[in-house]
């Protein structure tokens, strides 16, 4: 997942008088780091002159791009208020939360502002309510940095999954977590000509000449709308990149791109038989770690998977980790989109065990060889089955 358009809206208590002092109580990281962006969650009790109050701290880091880009607190313990700020946040990183001691916290806090720095990055958010963990003296930086580290971004398992990580990291041009994946000893920019690019697409396959594990990888790369592919070897032992050479690249079009892309969208057509008024909070319950998005016409939500597993597959794509996506119209549609068939079964039996069964008729299904539902929802179309007939004349 990338940085989110999103903008959290949230009630809460304000701040409360001027600090006299405060308790670290726990902390949390997503072990999602080799991603390219991590979570961070910090817990602190406030002392005042008006009593105790409990501070929660989300940090966002995006180490592509944006770097320490987005800051949410919330005083009080309001449940409803925490799970928006978290789904919101970290819902779509597909990690687990990795406990973190208070000065493991704290590095990271300075860490992401470090960045910021080295980048000519604003720091986000109230500056001010963070501003005595930047001024800590933590010990032992260079020790603490690599407990960190490992927390953020482990578990390592299978040689398909750190090819995949090692590559995203190199063309992202995010030196620091290609380096952790490696032995060291050869150089990990190959490609200087390039700006930093995006993932889309790596396949892995075995070279059977040589000594030791080595693979040829054929990687399509995106920036700002520009596809090459790049053509590279790598040799694996241990969980660790041992060696890293580049052996060609490609440019190629959108359109070329986009056969390289190609595949099926399992698509099911429900009408909206009646609109209660809780529907928007029936749809998040059945969506469950799903970013939402608003369009002209209607919300769109992507649900993600639990987890990233899609790393540890021969062919890698970006978005293997979307589970459904589900759009729901303002003209009394709902439309949901798997990229397989076991996935739309999924999708259509959690429906049916969910409380907007009671205001859905299924009324169509489709397949389609290539993806269609977000050409419908950046058209000017109300009816989904209105467009389908347009593209088959098409």
């Amino acid at each position: 997942m990338k940085k989110s358009d999103l903008k959290v809206i949230v009630g809460g208590l304000s701040a409360p008088s001027p600090v006299q002092d405060r308790r670290f109580l726990s902390a949390f990281v997503t072990n999602t780091r080799l991603m390219g962006v991590v979570g961070l969650y910090i817990n602190w009790e406030l002392e005042t002159r008006d009593g105790f109050t409990s501070m929660h701290q989300y940090y966002y880091y995006d180490a592509e791009e944006y770097g320490f880009e987005t800051y949410k607190s919330i005083y009080g313990n309001n449940v409803t208020e925490l799970a928006i700020v978290e789904q919101t946040l970290i819902g779509g990183l597909g990690g687990s939360k990795i406990d973190l001691l208070e000065e493991e916290a704290c590095l990271l806090v300075q860490l992401f502002a470090e960045a910021n720095r080295t980048f000519s990055l604003d720091l986000p958010g109230k500056k001010e309510e963070y501003d005595f963990i930047l001024k800590m003296d933590l010990d032992n930086r260079e020790a603490l940095t690599q407990v960190v580290m490992d927390k953020m971004c482990g578990p390592l398992e299978s040689g398909y999954q750190v090819i995949n990580y090692f590559l995203m990291r190199c063309f992202a041009r995010d030196f620091t977590a290609a380096e952790y994946l490696s032995a060291g000893g050869f150089n990990l920019d190959l490609f200087p000509e390039y700006v930093p690019s995006t993932l889309c697409k790596n396949s892995i396959k075995k070279l059977h000449h040589g000594v030791g594990n080595r693979f040829s990888c054929e990687s399509l790369v995106e920036e700002n709308g520009k596809y090459d592919l790049l053509f590279t070897e790598v040799e694996i032992a241990d969980l660790q990149i041992q060696d890293y050479k580049r052996t060609a690249t490609l440019s190629i079009s959108p359109q070329e791109a986009g056969m390289l892309l190609a595949r099926p969208e399992f698509v099911t057509l429900y009408e909206i038989v009646f609109d209660p008024v809780n529907f928007d909070d029936l749809v998040a319950e059945a969506t469950e770690r799903a970013m939402v998005t608003l369009h002209p016409n209607g919300k769109l939500y992507l649900a993600f998977n639990k987890n990233n597993d899609h790393v540890h597959k021969r062919e890698y794509r970006l978005n293997d980790d979307v589970y459904g996506i589900y759009y729901v119209s303002d003209y009394g549609q709902m439309i949901v989109a798997s990229y397989s068939r076991q996935g739309i079964r999924s999708i259509e039996e959690s429906l049916k065990k969910s409380s907007l069964n009671h205001y859905l008729l299924e009324t169509n299904r489709f397949e389609f060889k290539e993806p269609v539902l977000y050409e419908f929802v950046n058209s000017d179309f109300d009816d989904f089955e209105d467009f389908v007939d347009v593209i088959r004349e098409d």
